[in-house]
């Protein structure tokens, strides 16, 4: 039954991997890699992401060192953070980048974990969404006669139970991420 549903689980599978692309570009305090991933940088007229010009290491939870190939890059990588708007100033010493995560403040903690509680909501949102979609395309098959109003009630169900197993996910990423955010 649940292959029968995979078209359902599928866009809500990408849902999920959305979202959990957004809050790790969350900054929670934390030195995070990955808050990288979407800064690009100009190399050789191509627009290259920095893990592929560079190094990052975590030397400490609140750093991360970029210590490029290519060291005539030093200055294109910091152009490229700063434009990025992730909030944080590059220190430049000629070898390696270093970016230094402030301690969050208690008001900034909870406009974190304000936007944290939106960013899920409008996943439940897009599930929910998905969830309907099928039900009309269920719908339209008892319609014409396609499936039975028996058959109707039990697709209702199990696609319930798929919704509430998929809000659940979301449930638990959220909370995670805020209690990784109210961290001191």
């Amino acid at each position: 039954m649940q292959n029968e549903y995979k078209h359902i689980t599928e866009k809500m599978d990408k849902t999920v991997a959305i979202l959990k692309e957004e809050l790790v570009n969350i900054r929670a305090g934390r030195a995070n890699p990955r808050i990288l991933d979407k800064v690009t940088v100009e190399y050789y007229g191509v627009p290259t992401p920095i893990n592929q010009l560079a190094n990052i290491n975590v030397p400490e939870a609140r750093q991360i060192v970029i210590q490029p190939w290519d060291p005539k890059i030093l200055s294109e990588i910091e152009k490229a953070i700063i434009a990025s708007n992730l909030g944080l100033n590059p220190n430049n010493d000629g070898k390696v980048i270093r970016l230094i995560f402030p301690p969050l403040t208690e008001e900034r903690r909870v406009e974190l974990t304000k936007q944290v509680k939106k960013v899920g909501e409008n996943a439940k949102v897009a599930i929910r969404q998905v969830r309907r979609d099928a039900l009309e395309q269920y719908k339209k098959m008892k319609k014409n006669a396609e499936i039975t109003e028996d058959d109707l009630k039990e697709i209702e169900e199990d696609i319930q139970k798929i919704t509430d197993n998929y809000i659940e996910d979301i449930d638990k990423l959220l909370e995670a991420k805020i209690k990784e955010i109210m961290e001191v």
